[in-house]
Order: structure tokens, then sequence, then C-alpha cells
């Protein structure tokens, strides 16, 4: 079995998207400056490299539904993941098939069992939770997650949706298993030891 992380870009004052989000800002004001390290200075094929990397071992992902929805235009017929999504949810919705194999499922019956579904769907590969930043509170507070890995953008958003706003666990150690400081992102992730 693989496991369950929290993979997300965050800005280094803890915002993991910047102001006033909507349709045609997803990632709020200055928002997409979290992730212009995986193309700003890398060629082409770099950033394929790194993409490609990330969705290797990755079997299912998990989002909120806000996250979705913001996401689904952009991420277009032909979105990067190409294996099953679930989206957490408080309304049903039939199953979105794209291509490439991606699909999102909708799950109304809680975290627990959006996290059993995506497991059987990944088979030995991971889990990746990816926001936003409700979904990894809740990962965070129930105690469901293996590891963390945070791309620590190197800049400053002054406001927006923070990562760690609302958790309610109690203070928990994190083992550091590697550090990588590229142009633009310091790459840190983390094993969860015992906590809750």
């Amino acid at each position: 079995m693989g496991k369950v992380i929290l993979n997300i870009s965050m800005s280094l004052d803890g915002f993991i998207a910047g102001p006033r989000i909507r349709d045609e800002e997803p990632m709020g004001d200055a928002g997409e400056k979290l992730h212009d390290w995986m193309f700003k200075g890398n060629t082409e094929g770099e950033a394929n490299e790194f993409l490609a990397e990330f969705f290797e071992n990755t079997g299912a992902y998990i989002m909120g539904k806000r996250t979705f929805e913001l996401g689904l235009k952009p991420w277009g017929e032909n979105p990067p993941f190409h294996a099953p999504c679930f989206v957490l949810t408080a309304e049903p919705g039939e199953t979105i098939i794209k291509q490439g194999g991606t699909s999102y499922n909708f799950v109304t019956d809680g975290i627990e069992r959006a996290l059993e579904r995506a497991r059987e769907a990944a088979g030995t590969k991971d889990v990746i939770v990816m926001g936003g930043a409700g979904a990894a509170q809740q990962y965070l507070n129930a105690g469901l997650l293996d590891e963390i890995y945070i791309h620590l953008a190197h800049v400053l958003l002054g406001d927006g949706t923070r990562l760690f706003d609302r958790l309610t666990i109690q203070p928990a150690d994190l083992e550091a298993i590697a550090v990588a400081a590229k142009p633009g992102v310091t790459h840190l992730k983390f094993r969860m030891k015992d906590y809750m």
C-alpha cells in the first residue's frame, strides 16, 4: 500500500493561494507565483521531468470541491492527473471522465470514505491530498497523513488562504526526510510521527 501525502505549494508566509480567489484568478491575486518555480528558469524538458516524477508514483488524488470547481476549466480535457480524483463534497454528482485516465468522483460521505476509495483505486501507489486548505486541514486533524511535501515558494504573498490556519491537533513532531533548495523554491518533505 502506498502512502497518503499532502503535496502542496506554499509561500514563505504560509499561504497556498492569494486573496480574492475567483473563476478568473483560481489561485487568487498573485497566487500563480506559488507555481512559478515549476516553469520559470526551467526548460520545457525540466518542467516536464519534474511533473512526470510527481505523477509517476501517484495512483489517486483527493481534493476539495472548491479546488475541483476552480481547476476544472484550466485543467482542460486532458488533465495532468491521469488517475482517479476524489472530490470531497456535500452534493452528489455523476463521475466526470476526462482524457488520459483522469476521472472526478464525488464523495459525499466523509474524508475517511474518500481515502478508502482513493487507496483502493491507487493500489500500491501513493494517494495525494492536493488541497485546498480545508481538505488538507481535515486530513491533518484526523491523523490520516503519512507525509507532508511542501514546495516553499520564494515569495511573500501577504494575504490569502493559510495552509495551517485551522488545526486542532496537539503539537506534532515531524521527521525531515528531504530538503532540496532550487531556484525559486525549497522542497521540504516530512514524515509524520505519531500525532493526534
